[in-house]
This record gives C-alpha cells, sequence and structure tokens, in this order.
C-alpha cells in the first residue's frame, strides 16, 4: 500500500466536507446566505427559515451524502488499494470536519448532524438507522430538534459497541472516530445546551423557530441604520 494513500483520502473526504450546501442550495435558488439570518448557521434547519422547504431538504440531503460518499468508497473501493478501517476512520473524521469548519467558506460550518448521520450510514447501514430512529423518536416526544440531536449524538458510540461484531463489524479505530464525532456535535451544540437549561429552546414548529424568511443581508442592515 502507498503510505500516503490514507492522508490523500482523508484530505479528498475533507474537501468534500468543505462543501457547505446550505449556502451553495441558497446562492443556486436564488436564496439570502443562511449566515446572515436566523441562527446564522449554514445548515438545513437554518434554511428552512427561509421559508423554501425544498432548499432546506436539499441541503439537509447533500449534507448527509457529502459524508456518505467518502466513507462507502473507502469501505468498499478502498481494500482493493490497502485502505482498510484505519483509513475509514480518518476519512469519517476528515468528512465531518470539513462540514465543521470549511476551508472554502472560512471555515465557518454547521453543527453537522446530517453529515455525521451520513458518516454513520457509510459505517454501517444498521448503525445510521438506529441513530435516525434515535433522532425521530426524542423529536416526536419532545419536539426539540437540539435535544434529538444530543440524544443520538451520545448514544452513537454506545450502539456501535454494545452491537459491534453482531450487526457490523467491530474496530476501535472506527470507534474512536464515533466518539470523536459525538464529542464535536456536543460542543457545537452549547448554545442550545444553554437554552435547553434555561427552558429557551425553540422547538420544532413554534413561531420563535420560524425566524423571518425575509431578513436583509448583514450589510444591508447596516446601511439602513
Amino acid at each position: 500500500m502507498n503510505s500516503t494513500l490514507p492522508l490523500v483520502a482523508t484530505v479528498v473526504a475533507y474537501l468534500i466536507g468543505s462543501l457547505s450546501f446550505a449556502v451553495i442550495v441558497s446562492a443556486v435558488m436564488g436564496l439570502n446566505d443562511p449566515r446572515t439570518y436566523g441562527s446564522g448557521n449554514p445548515g438545513a434547519t437554518n434554511v428552512l427559515r427561509s421559508g423554501s422547504k425544498a432548499a432546506a431538504a436539499l441541503t439537509l440531503l447533500l449534507d448527509a451524502v457529502k459524508g456518505l460518499v467518502p466513507v462507502l468508497l473507502v469501505k468498499y473501493v478502498g481494500p482493493d488499494y490497502g485502505l482498510h478501517d484505519g483509513t475509514l476512520a480518518l476519512v469519517a473524521i476528515g468528512a465531518f470536519l470539513g462540514h465543521l469548519f470549511p476551508v472554502f467558506f472560512k471555515f465557518k460550518g454547521g453543527k453537522g448532524v446530517a453529515t455525521a448521520l451520513g458518516v454513520l450510514l457509510g459505517i454501517s447501514g444498521w448503525l445510521g438507522l438506529l441513530v435516525l430512529l434515535t433522532w425521530l423518536a426524542v423529536a416526536l416526544t419532545t419536539r426539540y430538534s437540539s435535544l434529538s440531536a444530543l440524544v443520538a449524538a451520545v448514544l452513537a458510540p454506545v450502539y456501535y459497541v454494545l452491537l459491534g461484531g453482531s450487526l457490523w463489524n467491530y474496530d476501535q479505530s472506527v470507534l474512536l472516530a464515533v466518539i470523536a464525532m459525538s464529542a464535536l456535535l456536543l460542543w457545537r451544540h452549547a448554545e442550545n445546551i444553554g437554552r435547553l437549561l434555561r427552558g429557551q429552546e425553540s422547538k420544532i414548529g413554534s413561531k420563535k423557530d420560524k425566524t423571518a424568511p425575509v431578513a436583509k443581508p448583514v450589510s444591508q442592515k447596516k446601511r439602513r441604520r
């Protein structure tokens, strides 16, 4: 195996992850940059605040795909080039970090929920499905999107350990990658955790969550002052 291939695969995964589809989709569909309104977070939830469900759905799908594809390529094509679970773990983290800190968008990325889900689906369809069902169960029960993401993030490595060897192959390097993603997801949701503890977090579909879709870009706001 070429010793540089794992590094190349990781860098490519990071570059793919750096494609901020919230910004790209919004620009293509003629919407405001999601970094200039609402939470300022370039993710599907904030794009939904633009009023375009289609743009939000497309962002969600593409953000998941950019985590899924690099992992699947290493998983199914990588062995032919000597790339195995160690490289898969590096690629998983690379794609996820690309979303959080995209080199093409001044390192201002989203929180990583959809991309993490894509990565987990690539590692194992069963693992991704369990995490998705966990998110849905918490969301339907509490109507808190952030709490759903937090619970799913905490349980992802637990699922990996408990069911590793039965529903999917267990590998310690992959487990470390899953733990790292979970920790980063918790860190990125620090503000949400604070609002949840204070009882100030908005629920899915609440009026507070529907930030005005006509929010002006920052530059226009400054000119109006």
